[in-house]
């Protein structure tokens, strides 16, 4: 495992990336050029893929131009074989957060409308705003950006996520660091941040909340959302339990403030007074088993994890996947397909690996889905209407879309 001290995101310590290929992950992420952008504009790598509900894919992600930055938009009709060019979704430059573990959010409504998440960096360090624009034409045009949570002193509120219910409840989820300064000026002691969420009911036109969702939570690792069976928004995310355990917890958003209890997710107890950068992800069957990977680490021994639970369960016996240095996985469900895939360098090239189950995660096939020689971005699952993909951005590729399992 690889420390970089020159990173900071308010913990006691330090912050780390997690695991032997991370730190060049991230120095590999900034700066390039996406082959398919207009020349000159040069964007981080970090990138987020979905698709709407005809099978179209939009892919979000940042431009930086001279001193401006703007979250742009593509699409494709032919499963990512080819992208429209790039647009701009804002009419006036802002910061914008697109590194590995915090990228621009997008997420679709019930009628069609285009959401887009990100965080805003402010001009102190290690501080944000959560921002969200929308279109209700289809990406056509957009709404100017909005700050979605009521609380705007100049502190973290970083790493967002977004997940849209059912019934177009719109959920965005962030880190945020109110609490542990409140408790610093009473010279209380607070382990970590704090999550907090809020929710449009009105295709996000407005927001209410600033709904606590767990104090204690660890201050630079995504957080997951995923849509349990019953179709709402359950988050997991890297939690400091007492004395300074860094495992996982999980909680069910509820669109009245009220989050659910907080359930314990994995049982490592890795003792750590650091952030790894590296955050969880989740999914959940038709039945409610839940799927969950993870990155953990104990005694000097870690890597990437896979479990299953059932519904309200403790996970079962973890799968290692991969190798030592494996890293930033995922997890998609369609019907009884299960795919896992996760990233690994073994000092020449970074592949990313997987594991494809077609009986709900009984027994697993391995399998290599893409190569790439130079820089890269995390890998991400999505399912679509034919069947589960594999989006990977990479600076000599482009946005790659691999199948993955499952469609009809």
């Amino acid at each position: 495992m690889r420390i970089n001290n020159s990173v900071n995101c308010g913990v006691t310590a330090f912050c780390m990336l997690a695991a032997s290929g991370a730190a060049f992950d991230a120095h590999a992420q900034a700066g390039h050029m996406h082959h398919n952008m207009a020349a000159g504009k040069r964007i981080e790598l970090g990138t987020t893929v979905a698709a709407d509900a005809s099978g179209r894919l939009w892919a979000a992600g940042k431009e930086a131009d001279g001193d401006g930055q703007y979250v742009i938009l593509q699409s494709s009709d032919d499963g990512g074989k080819t992208w429209s060019s790039p647009h701009r979704i804002q009419q006036q430059p802002e910061p914008v957060a697109a590194d590995g573990e915090n990228r621009p959010k997008l997420a679709f409504g019930t009628q069609g409308e285009l959401y887009i998440s990100y965080t805003k960096p402010l001009a102190k360090p290690y501080t944000g705003e959560i921002r969200f624009v929308r279109s209700l034409d289809g990406g056509k045009t957009f709404l100017p950006p909005v700050t979605v949570h009521a609380n705007r002193d100049e502190i973290t509120h970083r790493f967002d996520s977004m997940v849209v219910d059912r019934s177009g409840r719109i959920y965005i989820a962030w880190i945020d660091k109110r609490d542990g300064i409140a408790a610093a000026a009473r010279k209380e002691k607070y382990a970590g941040a704090a999550l907090y969420y809020a929710v449009s009911e009105d295709h996000g036109a407005s927001f209410r909340g600033d709904y606590k969702i767990a104090d204690h939570s660890c201050e630079c690792c995504r957080i997951a959302l995923a849509l349990n069976p019953d179709g709402n928004p359950v988050a997991m995310w890297r939690h400091v339990f007492a004395p300074n355990i860094r495992d996982h917890a999980m909680a069910e958003l509820r669109p009245d403030g009220k989050a659910g209890a907080l359930t314990r997710a994995s049982f490592d107890n890795w003792r750590i007074d650091a952030c790894p950068h590296h955050g969880p992800s989740l999914a959940f069957d038709s039945d409610g088993t839940r799927h969950q990977v993870w990155f953990s680490m104990k005694n000097g021994d870690g890597g990437i994890f896979y479990a299953k639970a059932a519904p309200d369960g403790k996970p079962g016996t973890p799968i290692r996947l991969g190798a030592a240095n494996a890293e930033h996985a995922d997890v998609a469900v369609d019907g009884k397909h299960v795919v896992l895939a996760w990233k690994q360098f073994d000092g020449t090239s970074t592949a990313i690996f997987g594991k494809v189950s077609i009986d709900g995660g009984t027994t697993w096939k391995e399998t290599e889905f893409a190569r790439t020689a130079g820089a890269s971005d995390q890998p991400r699952l999505l399912k679509t209407p034919s069947g589960i993909v594999l989006a990977w951005r990479t600076q000599a590729e482009g946005i790659r879309i691999v199948p993955a399992g499952g469609g009809k």
